[in-house]
């Protein structure tokens, strides 16, 4: 049997990865139906934080912040960017929320431009004019009614970048699990202060199917984790435009959500967006 290439195996590693957090996102889809996004936020990140604790038992990693107050800010923006996104999939269809969120790269690039002085070339800014054509097309402004989820959704892309973008300041400073505790923890204590009004108690198989949230989210971190150890970025980062053919298949089966053929084209569209900023970016780092 062929042994399989690191490039191969972070591929998958990747495609599994953002698969497990599109199965999250459908069951956050699926229970806010029921229950507010706050209510969802503050068990998803309770039942999160005994299994953060489980991977500081198999690491022992450092806790204590590098750079404490970088990671105060990207506490703060994932608190944010947990309720917006889990409002944002109660309130609007799938595929437009995967569009949304697939211009995060695009982003990216032009905050990292002031934040860490990348040079935003020619072929960059092309791309994120692209990414922006793109955005048009799914979203066909003349057949969408904008509302308050889309703003949500736009709110938690912003904050990803913010996440993102202290990251690639920290780089590997700070270890994984780190990362994980004190973003979790933060969101479950700002949710569970925001919840007394909004509660509505839970049997027993809604309580299971919102700790699977948790299960599928920690997985498909891990999973994540473990594609960019293997892989390089330009490599893995793609695998998340998967989630287009996800976003379909859910909004189809499970939310009576048919995807229009302008909203998967516009999609494709922004992930070849996505997928040149990368690229340019692996470009110019092996070029250095």
């Amino acid at each position: 049997m062929p042994i399989l290439t690191a490039n191969v195996r972070g591929v998958l590693l990747g495609l599994a990865g953002f698969g497990l957090f599109s199965v999250a996102d459908g069951t956050i889809k699926f229970l806010g139906g029921t229950y507010h996004p706050v209510q969802i936020v503050a068990f998803a990140s309770l039942f999160t934080l005994p299994l953060v604790g489980l991977l500081w038992l198999k690491t022992r990693a450092r806790l204590h912040p590098v750079h404490p107050w970088l990671m105060a800010i990207r506490t703060v923006a994932l608190i944010i960017n947990a309720l917006m996104v889990t409002y944002a999939f109660t309130s609007m269809p799938l595929a437009e929320a995967y569009a949304i969120f697939f211009t995060m790269p695009l982003v990216l690039t032009l905050l990292a431009w002031p934040v860490l002085g990348d040079r935003v070339d020619a072929l960059s800014g092309a791309a994120v004019l692209l990414g922006l054509l793109g955005v048009i097309v799914a979203l066909n402004p003349g057949r969408i009614d904008f509302g308050v989820g889309h703003l949500a959704a736009v709110l938690a892309m912003l904050m990803a970048a913010v996440h993102y973008l202290i990251i690639r300041r920290t780089g590997s400073a700070e270890s994984s699990v780190a990362m994980l505790l004190y973003p979790v923890l933060g969101q479950s204590i700002a949710a569970f202060l925001l919840l007394p009004s909004r509660y509505q108690p839970m049997p027993l198989h809604d309580i299971a199917t919102l700790a699977s949230i948790s299960v599928f989210g920690m997985a498909g971190t891990l999973a994540m984790f473990a594609a960019y150890r293997i892989a390089p970025p330009v490599v893995v980062a793609p695998t998340q435009y998967s989630q287009i053919a996800w976003a379909a298949a859910f909004g189809a089966l499970f939310f009576a959500e048919p995807m229009t053929a302008s909203t998967a084209f516009g999609m494709v569209i922004i992930a070849a967006a996505g997928i040149l900023v990368v690229w340019r970016q692996e470009r110019q780092k092996t070029l250095a």
